[in-house]
């Protein structure tokens, strides 16, 4: 390229770079179609996860406002109250409180961590809507020092970050600038109090819009007050307790344990300036237990997992970190997989969507119905014409797959109310045969036929001697429970359980239960004389007394309580053997159940030491390099650094010599490289080869494998035994 130009100088040529297509960025979408034979079909089924979960999603949410809304209109209320006091006492403060006092909600939420922040979130939301927009919310993993505190508040409440300069002169004189830090809020709240325009971050409404009070309080919500240093705890509310005269404030303690932890974290003299306000979450059991009677207890979605994978999903719950919202993370994943590994999903959904897309399915599809287990069964059990015309005719299988399919949805309109009656029945019974909780119930009942466990005879024989009130109770809970219910299956179980109910009621229920007792008295009493004496009898007319009673017992005539309630009992077992049979016996029972249980257990139930054990005696699973390939407990010569010192490491008792551990690494390197380099390179190859030895070490030693003793200065305990 050239310029004409009369004038020397310089001049800058940009060369034309030819554009770049950008990388198309995946979505999940695709990330799902991804793999799939059918590419339309996965595109749907994707549809029809996303509008399925959609709707789990917004109930679960409905279910989280439900039960922290008591809590949190109470925590409303404390605050509306606190802000009310401190306009009354603006000019009379000391003499109503002590100065120093500040208003403390002890919110104690439990040890499920994760889902504290949903909690706070829709806490925050309602004080920023109908109490305060001055709301500030701070963490301990943000706060190491009271410096940094004091900006995080002063910072998210008024939108002003804190330029260098401040911050170190902050370092320098942290008790003078945290002062200089409350002087500024303390004007910045006077100005946006005065000037009715304060506006909360992220809100964009003004005081008069919002309708605040004239002097709003400053709520500061400290999530884990566990995890905060006692120190910086104690600094800041000290330094805080200075300016309640100017600053209407309030604190929310996240406590994740009990109110104890106030008591320990900080002396008397701290704690005699709050006045703390105690606050108890509902316990996440109760949550799990409404979020699975919400999505899994309900004919409402028609997606169901199975008994081994909600098993796998309540372990995790029970035994890791009691999540809620971890559960329904899981139950998502547990949708997810469905939809993308079983290609008849695109039918699980609501009963006439599902009628309408059976009519559109393909040749190929319909050969994978026939395929499905269920459907075999199924087949076997028809007449061998109809078995001809299901293998054979496409239009004949999609009649029946509609009949079919309705029958399914059919099946969970009655399964699920019937479930709860068996456990309204059961679930107050002595040592609780069937369990406790309906979701221990219903796992049985998906595992198998519940009729036919020990459990379930033992909860009969206790139900045939309830007493007449605790029969009535659970009668009344089974026709509450029946009552909304459409099919005409439980419009006849609620018509004879109202009709047994009825006429317990009528009955006197201890008008001849106490014959058998006299009956007995008077078989007893012919083995004692008129002087109340034992009579003198043999071992002979011992036993013919004892079996007359024993005869007499089961000849007797039972009373019409009896009857009835043995009446009830049978009644509710037919329920039972006609409406609790297991899922696997409904045909295309495939397209709602999630059965992968092991892709579950495997993606959510991490064991990391096994994959790091995998991962340095295997590298090629994960590098893909065929140099990589060698016979088991081989070392090879060509694997990274750390796989060549943890294999050798193996080989090692407690304590491990560094320098004998030095030199059997060089020997694997040595065989990897060769020849042997030139003496005037060799220093420098010998220092490279100690540095990748010590990084390879220290590596080992940030996984937890080995560790720096004392007993010996040039040598390392192992920590770990056995390997892959």
């Amino acid at each position: 390229m050239t310029t004409s130009s009369i004038s020397k100088g310089c001049f800058v040529f940009k060369p034309s770079v030819p554009t770049r297509k950008k990388k198309k960025t995946l979505d999940a979408e695709d990330y799902f179609v991804n793999g799939s034979d059918d590419c339309k079909d996965s595109k749907l089924r994707f549809r029809i996860c996303l509008d399925l979960w959609e709707d789990m999603k917004s109930e679960t949410e409905s279910v989280q406002d439900d039960l922290n809304k008591k809590i949190l209109d109470s925590l409303l209320e404390f605050a509306k109250k606190s802000a009310s006091s401190f306009m009354s006492r603006e000019e009379d403060w000391a003499s109503r409180m002590r100065a120093s006092e500040i208003p403390v909600a002890a919110l104690v939420l439990g040890v499920n961590l994760t889902d504290h922040n949903m909690t706070f979130q829709s806490l925050s939301d309602r004080l920023q809507h109908s109490v305060t927009p001055f709301v500030v919310s701070v963490q301990a993993k943000e706060c190491a020092a009271v410096k940094y505190l004091l900006q995080k508040v002063l910072q998210r409440l008024t939108g002003v970050s804190m330029d260098k300069d401040e911050e170190e002169t902050s370092t320098d004189l942290p008790q003078k600038s945290a002062h200089c830090f409350l002087r500024s809020l303390c004007d910045w709240y006077k100005t946006a109090c005065k000037n009715s325009s304060g506006i909360s971050p992220g809100k964009k409404r003004s005081f008069s819009q919002m309708d605040f009070s004239a002097n709003p309080p400053i709520i500061v919500i400290l999530k884990d007050l566990e995890a905060f240093s006692a120190h910086v705890l104690h600094a800041f509310i000290l330094i805080c307790s200075q300016y309640t005269q100017q600053l209407p404030l309030l604190f929310i303690f996240g406590i994740a344990t009990s109110l104890s932890t106030v008591q320990r974290m900080l002396p008397h003299s701290v704690t005699s300036m709050l006045s703390i306000k105690l606050f108890q979450a509902s316990s996440c059991t109760k949550h799990l237990a409404t979020v699975i009677d919400k999505l899994v207890l309900t004919p409402k979605f028609p997606f169901k997992p199975s008994g081994k994978v909600l098993q796998v999903l309540v372990g995790l719950f029970l035994y890791h970190d009691f999540s809620v919202h971890n559960f329904i993370k899981g139950l998502q994943f547990c949708l997810l997989e469905h939809f993308h590994s079983q290609p008849l999903s695109v039918l699980c959904c609501k009963k006439q969507e599902a009628v309408v897309r059976t009519q559109q399915l393909s040749h190929q599809e319909m050969e994978k119905i026939r395929q499905l287990p269920s459907f075999m069964r199924f087949v076997e059990e028809q007449e061998p014409q109809e078995q001809v015309e299901l293998l054979t005719s496409d239009e004949h299988l999609k009649e029946l797959c509609q009949k079919l399919l309705k029958g399914l949805h059919r099946y969970h309109k009655n399964f699920f109310p019937i479930l709860r009656c068996l456990h309204v029945l059961t679930s107050t019974l002595p040592k609780y045969p069937l369990g406790k909780q309906i979701r221990e119930l219903h796992v049985t009942c998906l595992e198998r036929n519940v009729w036919e466990t020990e459990e379930y005879e033992s909860a009969v024989q206790l139900l045939r001697i309830l007493a007449r009130d605790e029969l009535l109770t659970a009668l009344q809970k089974c026709v509450e429970i029946l009552l909304p219910g459409k099919t005409k299956e439980l419009r006849d179980a609620l018509k004879q359980l109202q009709d047994l109910k009825d006429r317990l009621e009528q009955l006197d229920a201890y008008a001849h239960p106490l014959a058998l007792d006299r009956h007995v008295e008077g078989r007893a009493d012919d083995c004692f004389s008129e002087n109340g004496l034992q009579k003198k009898t043999d071992l002979f007319q011992l036993q013919k007394t004892l079996l007359q009673m024993k005869d007499s017992r089961r000849t007797k005539e039972r009373s019409p309580f009896e009857l009835l309630r043995n009446e009830t009992i049978e009644y509710i077992h037919s329920l039972v053997k006609m409406h609790l049979t297991r899922p696997e016996s409904q045909p295309l029972y495939e397209v709602c159940y999630c059965t992968s249980s092991g892709t579950l257990r495997h993606h959510l139930n991490a064991t990391p030491r096994t994959s790091l054990q995998m991962a340095l005696t295997h590298p090629y699973c994960y590098l893909q390099n065929e140099a990589l390939r060698n016979e088991t407990g081989a070392i090879s010569s060509a694997a990274p650094d750390i796989c060549i010192v943890y294999k050798l490491h193996l080989e090692c008792g407690r304590l491990i010599n560094l320098y004998d551990w030095l030199e059997a690494y060089s020997t694997v390197v040595i065989a990897a490289e060769g020849e042997d380099p030139d003496p005037s390179e060799k220093e420098n190859v010998d220092e490279i080869r100690h540095a990748c030895f010590i990084r390879a070490v220290s590596e080992l030693e940030f996984l937890g494998f080995v560790k720096s003793t004392k007993q010996k200065t040039d040598h390392v305990a192992r920590l770990t035994w056995g390997g892959c």
